[in-house]
């Protein structure tokens, strides 16, 4: 019978490997970053912030940007915000005039605020961001609850220093990971385009080639 040796301890910076690990873009599509849940109190206004980073500026005739309200999950998606050459508010009586947007899309910030949050305001909101030459759409989603109190406050001044040193690593890792994605982008894209065009001068040589040999 075999036996199973201890497992090794696991150690803060071993945790923040692996976090970082987890971090690193999967594909070549566009990073969609924003928060997970976001709570608000019943009749306050809430800054639902998405941002996205590309390899390539933000070019106003190519950018699109939707954001959509789910009010379950099998529930159909609502457009209620878009971005086509500028802001572009859509009718949905769900919020009426309450929708801000806040963003700034050439800084890579598309947030919109929120005014007046109603409970019946709970849900899924979707941030979906295309900025060609990227091929790919992002996609980000935050899960809104709304408070009737407000949560008791806890002295997290431990907490918010820990906080802080570690984002702001965390911040340095990823800028890091965003610059070698994007050279390895634009390095795969230049060379399927020579790859191309080799492709094409190859046709137009073996298609000039007969008609030079009946000459």
């Amino acid at each position: 019978m075999s036996r199973v040796g201890p497992r090794p301890p696991t150690t803060p910076a071993l945790v923040l490997l692996r976090l970082c690990l987890a971090l690193v873009p999967s594909s070549l599509s566009m990073e969609v970053m924003a928060p997970p849940t976001v709570y608000a109190l019943n009749g306050s206004s809430i800054r639902l912030g998405c941002t996205f980073n590309s390899c390539y500026r933000m070019e106003k005739k190519q950018f699109s940007l939707n954001w959509t309200y789910q009010e379950c999950d099998n529930c159909t998606e609502e457009t209620f915000l878009q971005f086509k050459l500028k802001i572009v508010p859509a009718e949905l009586n769900r919020f009426g005039d309450r929708v801000e947007f806040t963003g700034n899309p050439t800084k890579n910030d598309v947030s919109f605020t929120l005014h007046n949050v109603q409970l019946e305001d709970e849900g899924t909101y979707h941030c979906y961001v295309m900025n060609p030459p990227d091929r790919h759409k992002g996609h980000g989603k935050i899960s809104l609850k709304v408070l009737t109190k407000e949560p008791p406050e806890r002295d997290s001044t431990v907490a918010v220093i820990v906080g802080a040193t570690v984002g702001g690593f965390l911040a340095v890792v990823i800028l890091a990971l965003v610059v070698v994605k994007c050279v390895r982008r634009k390095k795969q894209q230049r060379l399927s385009t020579e790859d191309q065009k080799t492709e094409e001068e190859g046709k137009t040589d073996g298609e000039g080639n007969p008609e030079e040999g009946t000459k």
